[in-house]
């Protein structure tokens, strides 16, 4: 059952249209890791009534754009064109997600794909290292393996695989979000009545806390580090503490990491916080890339700036800039009518009320330094750190956060 919402955006010349159907790589069984991707793939490479280059050239007639992409909660299908080719090309989407051709020759190209792809994924040591971070944080759970599968799993996927996870995909629950009312579509303002509010969830750390530590051998001069822990849901009222933490930590050239890291040791190549949105337990993390030479070092200084952060609340004037920062970034977001039709159609599967900018803002508002520290204490206390680089330098690393955390 496909639920349709129209969101009464600005007059522009433009439509876009976007499906969210709700389980992505997550609803990858053990042994079939990848097959979501690539049956997300399968489905833009012909429909009904149209085959993989028939539906792409049809597309193209009308300068518009289709796409696809796989989250580990969800898939998204979206088409864009002008106004006046929409209506030609919205039904093209019903089409995708209810009568996919799935081509076993279409199957073989996509699975080579993205067995080329996870070799190539590989070859990044950050992405290694991330996937090691991930693996001790999660565990078994869906969030600790890519949503492109793993090679091994991805070379023994048959086409009678993906058939048979298409069955359970009809199942789930999907929904279309446009800013053209030719989808005869519910007003999506209307919905907040009808959404649950926020709650807080439980941590449920699905792992053993006696090993929160694994590194990977690069041989390179460079050293990446990896620190942090899985925190809540975004359907959870820690979500937006969190982000303001965010904010201080990463956001612009005032941001805590940039002036320690960048501005007063000039040490990094790269560093930041990844925080995405999730259905369940998200990760935290901050990152950092150096050079041997500075590796030691630099996760000294990380460390007295994560226990800085568990011993010593923000000050009234960092967490003002941060709030400021945060709120600025949500204004960026909304620049885009593709990403605020993403956002809000995947918010909505997660059961969150759709919220304006003045409620963003006061609920932001409402944020005290005492909110973000007990935050701190309750997710970063035990820290989990995953390095890639020379052993010896990974070793001696682990030996000091282990004396630390």
């Amino acid at each position: 059952m496909l639920k349709r919402f129209f969101l009464n955006n600005k007059k522009r010349n433009f439509s876009t249209a976007s499906i969210w159907i709700k389980g992505g790589s997550d609803m990858d069984s053990t042994g079939k890791k990848g097959v979501n991707k690539i049956l997300c793939s399968l489905l833009t490479r012909g429909c009904e009534g149209f085959n993989s280059f028939s539906l792409s050239e049809y597309i193209e007639s009308y300068g518009a754009e289709l796409n696809q992409e796989i989250f580990e909660d969800g898939i998204s299908i979206s088409i864009k064109s002008l106004n006046e080719h929409f209506s030609k090309l919205i039904p093209l989407l019903d089409l995708i997600i209810n009568k996919p051709i799935l081509s076993e020759t279409e199957f073989k190209k996509v699975k080579k794909s993205s067995i080329d792809y996870i070799k190539k994924d590989k070859e990044n040591p950050f992405n290694i290292c991330f996937e090691k971070w991930k693996k001790i944080v999660y565990s078994n759970h869906p969030y600790a393996f890519n949503t492109i599968g793993n090679a091994n799993d991805v070379s023994k996927i048959t086409y009678e695989d993906v058939l048979l996870e298409f069955k359970n995909f009809k199942n789930r629950e999907k929904y279309l979000i446009s800013n053209n009312p030719e989808i005869n579509g519910e007003s999506f303002e209307k919905l907040e009545k009808k959404i649950s509010k926020e709650k807080s969830d439980p941590l449920n750390h699905d792992l053993n806390n006696t090993n929160r530590f694994d590194y990977f051998n690069n041989d390179s001069n460079q050293t990446i580090i990896m620190m942090g822990d899985q925190t809540c849901s975004r359907r959870s009222s820690e979500y937006f503490p969190l982000k303001v933490l965010e904010s201080y930590l990463s956001y612009g050239m005032s941001a805590a990491l940039f002036k320690l890291f960048r501005e007063k040791h000039g040490i990094t190549y790269d560093l930041g916080v990844y925080y995405p949105i999730r259905s369940g337990n998200a990760p935290f993390l901050i990152y950092l890339s150096v050079s041997n030479e500075h590796a030691i070092f630099a996760f000294e200084l990380l460390s007295t700036l994560w226990k800085n952060l568990l011993f010593n609340p923000l000050t009234d004037a960092e967490i003002f800039l941060a709030k400021e920062k945060l709120k600025g970034s949500f204004l960026l977001g909304n620049q885009s009518l593709d990403e605020i039709l993403q956002r809000k159609i995947q918010l909505f599967s997660y059961g969150i009320a759709p919220t304006s900018d003045i409620d963003l803002n006061s609920k932001i508002e409402e944020i005290s330094s005492l909110d973000i520290f007990k935050l701190t204490i309750k997710y970063f206390s035990k820290p989990f750190l995953s390095i890639s680089g020379n052993k010896n330098i990974c070793l001696e690393i682990s030996n000091i956060w282990g004396k630390n955390f």
